[in-house]
This record gives structure tokens, sequence and C-alpha cells, in this order.
């Protein structure tokens, strides 16, 4: 459950998303009580499970804990960082094989 908070802590941009990329971001929906408002997150119960979702004060308006309410969002990634494969194929065909030199 708290892997479920921190990722979509983490992945949804709420305003960043809806202003910057909406057109091309799958959009998303969580729907249930509120349990939580802050002045930049929302905590929607869903099930068993518990949903923070990074917003706005302007996306939240008059929102207040014990309204049930959908939320609408999208996951965008705010950076990725890249790492080879220890085990890669194009790297070991990039790399230079053994070759042995004759000299005369």
């Amino acid at each position: 459950m708290k892997t479920i908070t921190t990722l979509l802590t983490l992945s949804v941009l709420f305003v960043a998303a809806s202003s910057l990329s909406a057109a091309t971001a799958k959009s998303y929906q969580v729907t249930g009580p509120v349990l939580a408002v802050g002045s930049s997150s929302i905590t929607v119960q869903k099930g068993t499970e518990k949903w923070e979702i990074s917003a706005d004060a302007k996306t939240l308006g008059t929102v207040k804990v014990g309204d049930k309410v959908t939320v609408y969002y999208t996951m965008v990634a705010k950076s990725v960082e890249v790492k080879p494969a220890a085990d890669s194929s194009a790297a070991k065909a990039a790399a230079p094989s053994s070759i042995k030199s004759t000299k005369n």
C-alpha cells in the first residue's frame, strides 16, 4: 500500500500534466471518500487502498474530508535515469573482439 502511495505521489503531476502534456498522457481516475486534504495533495480511499495524489489549491477547490470525489489524473515522468544492463547483447556486439596479432 505504501508503494502505491509513493508511486502515485511521485508519478502524478496534476497541474503540470494537465497543462503541458494532457493531450499525450493517458488519463486515469480514482473514486472514493476523501481521507485527507493538504495544500499540495489529496488522499482518497479506494477499497482497502489509500491513494495520495499531488494537486494544487486551484485543483482541490473546496474539497473536504468525507466528500466522495472522483479524481482524474495522468502519470508523467519527471526524469529518466538510464543505467545500461550488465549483460547487454548490444554492448557485447559493440565491444571489440579478441584479435590475435601476428608480427613477422
